[in-house]
């Protein structure tokens, strides 16, 4: 996964500086630190991606789809639909 390190701390879920989180295998630009926010997963969360086609979404249950890296296809996790911090929104 872009983001994960299973040996230790994920070293992206409190980090919350100015800037672009890319897909690790390719580079492509995929969530910009704007659209983070601290949630209680182990994981970064974001609500929304740069671009329409920074990733690719597959349906995996009516409240989640499998999201992939839009020009690699490296797995990058899931969106969470009604997840995020406010009614309505996402968490990626």
């Amino acid at each position: 996964m872009s983001f994960c390190s299973f040996f230790g701390k994920e070293v992206y879920k409190d980090h919350f500086k100015p800037g672009i989180y890319a897909c690790s295998q390719c580079g492509h630009p995929l969530f910009s630190s704007r659209s983070k926010y601290a949630h209680s997963t182990p994981w970064p969360a974001f609500t929304e991606t740069i671009r329409e086609d920074s990733v690719t979404k597959m349906m995996e249950s009516l409240t989640a789809y499998k999201v992939l890296c839009g020009k690699c296809g490296n797995g990058l996790g899931h969106e969470f639909l009604n997840d995020g911090p406010e009614e309505g929104l996402s968490r990626f």
